[in-house]
């Protein structure tokens, strides 16, 4: 019982840094407030999961959910490459919105607050990924193979001008470099981690709905990449576990879900706001939150 319980564990672990370090482009290496994340969590999820329900082999839903985050993201950047700071927040965190009241009002294809259920466990090579552990193998492959290429992508030539771009953009457009275009491709590849994770989501859990993708689902995340410190790859692995685990000794208490759900929000709130006021660089971050 201990056992599927921590594989269980583990599985989101995986699910959750494959989100933080996504994020941790757009706003630890490009300096995006990007409030938006867990639209194309939900955008990555939906699709998988429509087209999983449909017939189509998993690694075909996973990637139509990792391309049409990736043009969501890469369209979003458009009309917000060119806010910063709390507009660039307002603005981010509105799309989230939109993208929630569509899921939650086009029943035609989602079915509204119903949500789908019985989506199929991944099938890879006519292997079905139907027990927890062999899940968890297959998320910790995913997760390994994300977190080599958002790594090679901040340690690359690329990933420098990002970071010029987040420390002074002035000076980055003076020297020639395409601020606006560069913030589209950030936007568009960590769009696409994002919808990846969430076809992993939908896959494990086999039925979402839109209350999975709101706003409480998105604390988590900022959370981890805040405590972790923005750049910090170290960080956000550490921070993910740590947020992951934290929480779960309250339902040992024998607290009723009513509390425990609150509480654990109430966690990462205490957390990050020590964090903010004790350490603004996190745990191995290398520059401030602005």
């Amino acid at each position: 019982m201990i056992e599927a319980y921590l594989i269980h564990l583990l599985i989101l672990v995986c699910i959750y840094l494959i989100l933080a370090i996504s994020l941790q482009l757009t706003i630890g290496f490009t300096g995006l407030l990007n409030l938006g994340h867990i639209g194309f969590f939900a955008i990555g999820a939906y699709t998988s999961a429509l087209l999983s329900l449909a017939g189509f082999p998993f690694w075909i839903a996973i990637l139509a959910a990792g391309i049409l985050t990736l043009i969501f993201g890469f369209l979003l950047s458009l009309p917000l490459a060119r806010l910063k700071g709390d507009y660039l927040a307002l603005a981010s965190l509105g799309f989230a919105f939109v993208v929630y009241a569509i899921l939650l009002n086009w029943t035609d294809l989602t079915r509204g607050p119903l949500g789908l259920p019985g989506i199929p466990k991944p099938e890879i090579f006519g292997f079905v990924f139907s027990e927890n552990l062999a899940f968890l193998l297959l998320a910790l492959a995913i997760a390994a193979i994300s977190f080599f290429v958002i790594h090679r992508i901040a340690s690359s030539p690329f990933g420098k001008v990002l970071e010029a771009i987040r420390d002074d953009e002035l000076a980055a457009r003076v020297l020639g470099k395409n601020a606006f275009r560069m913030k589209a491709y950030s936007f568009g590849i960590s769009a696409f981690f994002a919808g990846i994770a969430g076809s992993l989501y939908a896959g494990y859990i086999t039925f979402i709905d839109p209350s999975s993708f709101t706003l409480l689902q998105l604390i988590p995340v900022l959370a981890i990449v805040i405590i972790a410190g923005l750049t910090s790859f170290k960080g956000t692995v550490l921070a993910t576990i740590i947020l992951v685990l934290l929480p779960e000794p309250l339902r040992f208490i024998g607290f009723p879900s009513s509390i425990v759900g609150p509480a654990r929000q109430i966690i990462y709130s205490l957390l990050l706001l020590a964090i903010l006021v004790y350490r603004p660089k996190g745990f191995f971050g290398k520059v401030e939150l602005k």
